[in-house]
């Protein structure tokens, strides 16, 4: 939305409304962009006034309410109020409290309920000189809608460039390594897709804490890479390692574009410990949240503890704990960081305690089977890392008095079928029969 200076510099609105574009900071920071442009020679042969603001700032709302954007809409609309407190218009201003009114309540049902689908985002890179020009070697950001897919995306693009260069003249790099355009053949146009999220630091993940957050005034997004000092992209934990790559764009995300230029770039590789680190801080984390949410998923909950205690499936975890903790093998490591991996662990095992204790609480009667089955897994885990780690693992969280359960509100279905559909409504998987991989733990799906 354009927004001149002097929308908000009129004689007749109160000095409150002399800011200009600043006055929509608190919305979105692309709006200092609009502060370095010229005023238009020919606004005054289209005044612009209050009821035009008006009108335009309630269509604004408009689009807000349809893109369930409703965390916007008290701000769009508080010069709106500023405008109808002056003319003491009541009436309006009753009319708008209750609209903000009715944006808060939805707030409140949807705030951490994952049910909005902001969309997603992806890196493309184009290779090719006599292609793409002043394009050539430059990566952008896309953000496509809702559950757009890798797939969906890459062959929109080489649909896109085949019919504009030849369909014998376009090729997809189907990885996300790195490229060296030397390495390429002229002839032809490349196009790289990579599957990415956005990126905060330690302090922006306490700050950001619901997804509108999360998917809001952003500007980075890490994608990552699996690699192994012999040269093959994937190996055994002793010697899987990765390439995390943190994307800065020029302005934030949502923008006037579907696309935003990548300005900045930044790498850092992780030995195999530190991969393991990261893994098992990232799971910690996921199941510490799941358990702090006022109305816990249980869909999500249930597929996070089966994937870390559960004795079919636990490879990774315990994995881990064998190839870095075990006597023999932690001498390899460096001290320090064996230390924090077994602290983590420690972690690891409270936060599945816990996720126990939270699920046997909201379980109905159909599922203590399947709860004991569990409790039996996790007893199991905890007694082979005690070995692992030589020291007894607590089980702390491990429930001592049955509580009554209070009766769940989601309707439970069979734990397999449940995966499917979650990983089909929340993460589909970006690996397409056609072999383009955006393989990393922020890329796929990690129970």
């Amino acid at each position: 939305m354009y927004c001149p200076d002097d929308i908000f510099y009129l004689s007749e609105i109160p000095a409150s409304f002399s800011m200009g574009w600043a006055a929509f900071m608190c919305i979105s920071p692309n709006v200092k962009e609009e502060g370095a442009m010229k005023e238009d020679t020919g606004t005054q042969d289209t005044p612009y006034t209050e009821d035009t603001l008006v009108e335009q700032l309630e269509l604004c709302v408009d689009y807000l309410w349809k893109s369930e954007r409703y965390e916007l809409i008290a701000d769009i609309n508080k010069p709106v109020i500023a405008v109808f407190e002056k003319r003491r218009d009541f009436k309006r201003l009753s009319e708008l409290y209750y609209d903000i009114h009715r944006s808060y309540l939805k707030v409140t049902e949807v705030v951490n309920s994952e049910k909005r689908l902001f969309g997603r985002y992806y890196r493309v890179a184009f290779y090719g000189q006599g292609f793409f020009e002043e394009e050539e070697s430059k990566e952008f950001i896309y953000k496509e809608p809702k559950l757009t897919g890798l797939s969906e995306i890459s062959q929109r693009l080489l649909k896109l460039y085949s019919d504009k260069f030849g369909a014998d003249n376009v090729k997809m790099i189907q990885d996300s390594n790195k490229v060296n355009p030397k390495d390429l053949d002229s002839k032809f146009a490349y196009i790289q897709v990579t599957y990415v999220v956005p990126y905060f630091d330690e302090k922006e993940q306490q700050d950001k804490r619901t997804d509108f957050e999360r998917h809001h005034n952003i500007n980075r997004f890490v994608f990552e890479t699996p690699f192994t000092l012999s040269g093959k992209k994937h190996g055994d934990v002793e010697e899987q390692c990765k390439r995390r790559t943190i994307l800065t764009t020029s302005s934030s995300f949502p923008y006037l574009k579907k696309r935003i230029q990548v300005v900045e770039q930044q790498s850092t590789e992780m030995n195999p410990i530190e991969v393991a680190i990261d893994e098992m801080s990232r799971k910690v984390s996921e199941l510490n949240q799941l358990c702090n949410m006022e109305e816990v998923d249980m869909i999500r909950l249930q597929l996070k503890l089966q994937g870390s205690v559960s004795v079919k499936v636990n490879a990774g975890p315990m994995a881990y704990a064998r190839a870095f903790l075990e006597e023999k093998n932690a001498k390899k490591y460096p001290d320090n960081q064996v230390k924090l991996l077994k602290e983590i662990f420690r972690q690891f095992a409270e936060a599945c305690g816990q996720a126990l204790d939270v699920n046997e609480r909201l379980i109905k009667e159909d599922q203590l089977e399947y709860q004991e089955e569990m409790r039996a897994h996790y007893r199991d885990m905890l007694t082979e890392l005690s070995g692992i780690m030589n020291e007894q693992v607590s089980q702390s969280h491990e429930a001592k008095n049955r509580r009554a359960r209070p009766q769940c509100t989601l309707k439970m279905f069979a734990l397999e079928s449940l995966s499917g559909w979650y990983e089909l409504k929340r993460f589909q998987v970006q690996t397409t029969s056609e072999g383009l991989d955006t393989f990393g733990s922020l890329n796929t799906i990690s129970l």
